[in-house]
């Protein structure tokens, strides 16, 4: 597996996809995952005794890109910013002896995984250096269709033009590249079947497998059973990812003061690390609370009565939904935020895009505590078919379908 991240602490999408995986996997299959070791330390934590059998190889990084150097990439090459992101010399070498070691000594690798389309540059390196192993490119988005969301999302406000413009010219340079990357590896795995059609857009011929996001879903059930943090309202995620950036800012402008105008003492609180100034200064606002860094979520799960996704922007599957699921958590999202999944409005949660009718949609299961019970409750059998358990058998599936 080659991943962005190390896969533990499973802090967010990315790690939580791949320790999931891994989990899955172990005691049936001979594991090594490359990866960066991070900046915080974070590689030197002591993993759990069940990731004990993986080997785990990691080079410093990722890589630190200031502005200017983005920018020399932007106008050298006509590749988009996103390939450019996790470029490494010292993590390709040690890709390239891991591969000609397995090749000149033991059994070569019969599965390479690459984890997102950021690593995708190292397909041609794994060719070249293990041309037996079959090459698996696991696409955590279509991120193609992000730039096209965030060019519209950002060209209705003048003061987001820039961010727009370099929307505009990334989402062209993202479909080459992206078709490349899926024409490229032996199979794509997505983690939805809308990621898959539209990927199918760009790649008409691609192979690829809908393998969802997965959590321990029996963990968030018993995590929330313990005493809470209480905040009325909850968002969580990466705060200084566009999607939940832009998620953030549209509900506070356009939802919260409808909310907060009916109901004066409702709470919001916004948890995940990195805030950008942007999210910083939503801490201004009367009864809005931003957290950063916290050790635990779970505690603002427990304590939460309504979890939101007011997402505008993005694709792929957000693990927070399943999070909260899992949770027993009612639930209001956009259809962005609910796409992927074969969740109904009013069943397992409720789906609304204009601004006031989800400011109503709160404000009801905050004033009805059944209503939220209802709603919980089917959120918990829904999320059993998205347990680790479950969904990890279908990349098994995948790699025998390769190796046959």
């Amino acid at each position: 597996m080659l991943a962005p991240q190390m896969p533990y602490p499973p802090e967010q999408g990315t790690s939580l996809r791949n320790y999931h995986i891994l989990r899955g996997l172990i005691g049936r299959h001979q594991i090594s995952v490359l990866t960066f070791g991070s900046t915080d330390n974070k590689d030197k934590v002591t993993l759990p005794e069940e990731l004990a059998p993986i080997r785990f190889y990691h080079e410093p990084g990722p890589p630190v890109r200031s502005k200017l150097r983005r920018l020399i990439s932007m106008m050298s090459t006509n590749r988009p910013d996103l390939s450019h992101r996790l470029r490494s010399e010292a993590l390709e070498n040690r890709l390239v002896y891991l591969l000609t070691e397995g090749l000149s000594g033991a059994e070569p690798y019969d599965i390479v995984q690459v984890e997102g389309l950021e690593l995708a540059h190292l397909l041609p390196a794994i060719k070249r250096s293990s041309p037996r192993s079959k090459t698996v490119l696991d696409q955590h988005n279509a991120e193609t269709l992000i730039q096209s969301r965030s060019l519209m999302a950002d060209k209705q406000h003048i003061r987001r033009w820039p961010k727009a413009l370099y929307s505009w010219v990334q989402a062209s340079r993202l479909a080459q590249y992206e078709s490349w990357a899926c024409r490229s590896a032996d199979w794509v795995t997505v983690v939805s079947r809308s990621d898959r059609g539209h990927l199918r857009q760009l790649v008409p011929e691609i192979k690829a497998s809908v393998i969802p996001n997965s959590i321990d879903v029996n963990e968030y059930r018993e995590r929330t059973a313990l005493e809470g943090i209480p905040f009325d309202i909850l968002f969580t995620g990466k705060m200084d990812y566009r999607p939940n950036v832009d998620s953030a800012i549209w509900f506070a402008q356009a939802i919260w003061p409808l909310i907060y105008s009916v109901r004066p003492r409702t709470t919001w609180a916004i948890v995940g690390q990195k805030p950008d100034s942007n999210i910083q200064r939503l801490n201004e606002l009367d009864g809005v609370t931003v957290t950063g860094y916290v050790e635990e979520v779970s505690p603002y799960m427990a304590g939460a009565k309504v979890f939101i996704l007011p997402f505008r922007v993005g694709s792929g599957t957000r693990l927070k939904m399943i999070e909260a699921m899992a949770a027993g958590k009612a639930i209001v999202s956009t259809k962005v935020g609910a796409e992927g999944y074969a969740f109904q409005d009013n069943l397992e949660l409720k789906i609304v895009d204009d601004p006031k009718q989800f400011a109503n949609a709160v404000l009801n299961l905050l004033d009805r505590p059944e209503e939220r019970v209802r709603l919980g409750k089917a959120a918990i059998k829904a999320a059993n078919q998205y347990d680790w358990r479950v969904v990890v058998p279908k990349f098994e599936e995948v790699y025998q379908g390769l190796l046959t």
